[in-house]
């Protein structure tokens, strides 16, 4: 009897208590010089299975330079948000610096987005090549018969591994909460899904089939032959944020309006462009800049991320400042009004 009333008391006493033991072990645990951490890794010394695709300009080498090299950050003197963001293009340092900033990890990751131009056109322009290549480049599982690409290659292993690494490597980091128990797989519903461009379009599709965080698009998505935008959605549609230039071609030639739409942004606000509003710009996940470019179409694809066509203040600083730290930490249950969809936006552009 009285062992069982201690090991009662000692449940009580656990579960009760749980939440305060949980404290102290993250606070045992954190970095005993808080500092800001830029890391890399190549991709094919992290997992000896991964493999180079050559035909799809996926190898580990270019020009005698490593070209599966992947970036993470964490900022260990800011408090943490306890999310990842996982960048699908080309290392952006300006960005994982305000990323880190923000209390955000942010890994960028070797995976096969080189393919677009080795499709031939006529399949590429179909209308369902693009989204099922995206999808397979994306987890590695067999979506597309126009590529073969294998699972430890796949956009979702490569960040499995990587942050498995980061866990082991930089433990001041706790990469490791990203991490399900048996380390099988990440905690995709602490997952940012971003990019820009065809990075940005990959992010979207790969959100429709697995639940994520956020979304953050830069300049995209695209794909405007195709549907997979309207597909049922494993991430709830307010969770996607988009922010592009009025003179990008794919806004002139409608192409982000319509995916917009048929993801259904204009449920949660209106376009806002942002030089004319403030944070937290109506809650709309549809954002506009409409800054001087000198009628420059590349330089209004490109300007919408920390970088050198960055639109700058009178006194050198970003712009657009405001806007990232919006998309990437506005809580994502707040939302602006539903509004019509535009019926000067082309829907069928083939």
């Amino acid at each position: 009897m009285q062992k069982s009333v201690q090991f009662f008391s000692f449940i009580l006493f656990t579960f009760l208590l749980g939440p305060a033991f949980q404290l102290i072990a993250e606070e045992t645990a954190r970095d005993p010089r808080p500092q800001k951490y830029n890391l890399t890794a190549r991709a094919s010394e992290i997992d000896s299975r991964a493999r180079e695709y050559p035909k799809l300009r996926f190898v580990f080498d270019n020009q005698g330079k490593p070209a599966d090299l992947q970036h993470a950050a964490v900022d260990t003197s800011v408090a943490s948000r306890r999310q990842l963001v996982i960048w699908l293009m080309g290392h952006n340092q300006g960005l994982f610096d305000r990323l880190s900033s923000y209390g955000l990890h942010a890994i960028q990751v070797h995976y096969a987005n080189g393919w677009f131009g080795t499709i031939p056109a006529d399949e590429r322009d179909s209308g369902k090549a693009l989204g099922d290549i995206r999808l397979e480049a994306a987890t590695g599982q067999d979506h597309s018969p126009l590529v073969d690409i294998a699972q430890p290659d796949g956009m979702m292993e490569r960040s499995l591994q990587f942050v498995k690494w980061l866990a082991r490597e930089n433990p001041q980091g706790q990469w490791n909460q990203f991490l399900t128990d048996d380390e099988a797989s990440l905690k995709w519903d602490q997952v940012i899904m971003c990019g820009i461009s065809h990075g940005s379009t990959t992010a979207a599709r790969f959100a429709k089939h697995q639940s994520v965080a956020r979304v953050v698009m830069f300049s995209g998505p695209r794909d405007q032959f195709e549907s997979w935008q309207a597909f049922p959605s494993a991430t709830p549609a307010n969770r996607y944020f988009g922010f592009t230039h009025v003179l990008d071609g794919g806004w002139t030639g409608d192409h982000y309006c319509r995916s917009w739409e048929l993801l259904e942004l204009h449920e949660f606000g209106p376009l806002v462009v942002v030089e004319d509003s403030k944070p937290p710009y109506g809650h709309s996940r549809r954002l506009l800049s409409t800054v001087d470019v000198n009628n420059d179409s590349r330089r209004a694809h490109s300007m919408v991320v920390p970088g050198r066509s960055a639109a700058k203040t009178a006194s050198g600083d970003m712009l657009h400042e405001p806007v990232w730290r919006y998309l990437f930490t506005s809580p994502v249950d707040e939302t602006g009004p539903a509004v019509p969809t535009d019926p000067d936006c082309e829907k069928d552009l083939k």
